[in-house]
């Protein structure tokens, strides 16, 4: 029997005061699965989400990922730093595989000391290219996917500039690869 990606069980939800927003949700997921949360104003979509990708832990029954399951969520109204640009926006997002990325980049610069001690090197540069390696493509070409498929504007333009609305139609969860170590 295949192993499910994401289960909940028995899962409610109740806000001041006294609201039930969920009540007894049960579902399961198998890798690879689409979803699509419907429902009117108020219904508890954004709730159901924000449960799913673990932001909201207050709550009644059991809400369990897939052990090394990375679930991303963006809000409804993120907010964003409007000195950054829409390319280190971006990068944040991007968090552990960005730092080993910049790393990587300060020991390859190290190698050119001829002092530098070589074997750690050697070391600090395998264990940060796996840490690449593990997200499953180039940090650069994963960004320009994202990008496109977001249809982002340019990399140069600060968040200041970009924001064409301030409400999205729904919460985005996105279940990413599972990784393989």
């Amino acid at each position: 029997m295949a192993q499910y990606v994401f289960t909940m069980n028995r899962v409610g939800k109740i806000v001041p005061p006294k609201r039930q927003i969920l009540k007894d949700i049960s579902l399961s997921f198998f890798p690879g699965a689409k979803i699509g949360v419907l429902g009117l104003n108020g219904a508890g979509k954004s709730t159901l989400l924000k449960i799913m990708a673990g932001v909201d832990k207050d709550i009644e029954g059991e809400a369990i990922p897939m052990p090394n399951l990375n679930i991303g969520y963006l809000p409804q109204e993120p907010q964003l730093d409007a000195e950054k640009t829409v390319r280190e926006t971006v990068e944040e997002g991007m968090g552990e595989i960005m730092q080993a990325q910049e790393k990587l980049n300060a020991v390859y610069d190290a190698y050119a000391d001829p002092d530098a001690d070589f074997d750690a090197l050697a070391a600090e540069q395998a264990r940060l290219e796996a840490i690449i390696a593990a997200a499953g493509t180039n940090v650069e070409t994963q960004m320009e996917i994202a990008a496109d498929a977001l249809r982002l504007p340019p990399w140069e333009r600060q968040n200041r500039q970009s924001v064409r609305r301030t409400k999205t139609p729904c919460s985005i969860v996105s279940f990413a690869l599972v990784s393989s170590g």
